[in-house]
């Protein structure tokens, strides 16, 4: 069991967050339920900022890919972060939330015209340009706003990172920014820096998530250092800041040995500074955007147990009330997850058990041959380490609605995501008329 945060087994055997027994807030708020641990939130905020600041000047930006919701962003602008965004939805959860609009870093691969729009009128610090239409467009509106925007250009250095196929976007072939080895990336300076109606910061990039290999971060980072060296030499052009993205590997499964912020920023700050000095550059502000290392592990999922099926001498599966709806990584992308029956937390594993979702497909499993005492209908089982991406990624297949979401501190427990009705199931439908007519 790996507990995190404020997370522990009370005296009565059962898990606990932020001193709330686990089974008060099944009670309180019902199952499935998403729940944030904000101590250990804003610890993993502060653990990742000291980090970095104490080598350097640096900023660490939020991905609030990883979780977004307005309370969430009122936490992130508490602890000094800045907000890694990349659609017009977050951005306007962000500004709703009345999160700093200088400390906003815009991403995406294809950004709409209007959202550009939202952006530059709003006066975010910085739009990430990912390729060539964009920065024409980028310019275009910028003049016809009267607006002159700050950004970086994405750059994509050829970096295989160790993660999932579907999670590595430094590599060559991929959808994201413009590409290093082939030429693109200095040819996309060149446009950049010859554009009357932005001002090019710095550099951006992104080699993939789930990454424990400090050394990957460490080669980026030279890569990236060497291209703003052939970028001096060639135009007399330096950058302010070399944004290195996120990809900061968590405990999710035994085996998931994670290094400490530390050694994330030793890894980066230390190459950076190394490099400049070699390379006879300046030493530019690093950026970092972590998202799923500080929302991660402060999440929770409780769910209810339902049926038990066993498949002799094969396996024994648990269904719960929740799954690919609430959850889809085990489904898209093999991810493994470790659980606990929250109610009975302090008794010793006797079994493997495989937590099965109640969608209508076969792989809706949550967690393959989790060891657990024996297990019970009406159980609560807790899945760990469910803040990043369940949210987000999160649907109404086979119209189930949402979870509700509470954020848990010092004994108190407060509702920050609603629980979707069967009403708001069926709000956005329309039925023509032509439908409503009956012979």
């Amino acid at each position: 069991m790996h507990l995190t945060g404020t997370m522990k087994i009370n005296n009565q055997g059962h898990l606990e967050i932020g001193k709330v027994d686990s089974l008060e807030l099944v009670r309180d708020f019902g199952t499935p339920l998403w729940v944030i641990d904000e101590e250990g939130l804003r610890q993993n905020c502060r653990n990742i900022r000291q980090a970095f600041a104490r080598l350097g000047e640096s900023l660490v930006i939020y991905a609030s890919k990883a979780l977004c919701t307005s309370a969430i962003c009122r936490i992130i602008a508490d602890e000094g972060l800045g907000l890694d965004i990349v659609s017009g939805g977050e951005l306007y959860t962000a500004i709703q939330s009345g999160f700093p609009l200088e400390k906003i870093y815009f991403h995406g691969n294809n950004k709409s015209r209007e959202e550009i729009i939202m952006a530059v009128q709003a006066g975010i610090g910085r739009i990430v340009v990912d390729n060539f239409y964009e920065l024409k467009l980028l310019d275009t509106i910028c003049a016809e706003l009267g607006r002159k925007q700050d950004i970086l250009l994405r750059i994509t250095p050829g970096v295989e990172a160790h993660t999932h196929e579907y999670i590595k976007t430094g590599q060559i072939d991929s959808k994201f920014g413009f590409t290093l080895p082939d030429g693109q990336a200095r040819e996309g300076v060149i446009e950049a820096i010859g554009r009357e109606n932005i001002r090019l910061i710095g550099l951006h990039c992104h080699i993939g998530s789930q990454i424990f290999a400090m050394s990957s971060f460490q080669y980026t980072a030279s890569i990236m250092m060497q291209f703003m060296a052939e970028i001096k030499n060639g135009t007399g052009y330096e950058f302010d800041e070399l944004d290195m993205g996120g990809g900061f590997g968590i405990y999710y499964f035994p085996g998931d040995e994670a290094c400490n912020p530390e050694d994330w920023a030793e890894a980066v700050m230390f190459t950076v500074e190394a490099q400049a000095r070699e390379l006879g550059l300046k030493c530019p502000r690093i950026i970092v955007e972590p998202g799923r290392s500080i929302i991660g592990p402060a999440g929770i999922t409780l769910y209810r147990a339902g049926s038990v099926k066993e498949v002799t001498g094969i396996r024994k599966y648990l269904a719960v009330d929740g799954g690919m709806g609430d959850n889809i990584r085990p489904a898209l992308y093999g991810s493994q997850y470790s659980a606990v029956i929250a109610n009975r937390a302090a008794e010793e594993p006797v079994e493997k058990v495989s937590i099965a979702g109640k969608c209508c497909e076969s792989g809706d499993m949550l967690v393959w041959d989790a060891e657990l005492p024996p297990v019970n209908p009406g159980d609560i089982i807790a899945v760990f380490a469910t803040g990043a991406y369940n949210y987000t990624m999160s649907s109404n297949y086979n119209r189930l609605p949402r979870p509700a979401m509470v954020l848990v501190n010092s004994g108190s427990a407060d509702l920050i995501l609603k629980r979707e009705s069967y009403e708001d199931l069926i709000r956005n439908d329309v039925i023509p008329g032509r439908l409503k007519k009956r012979s």
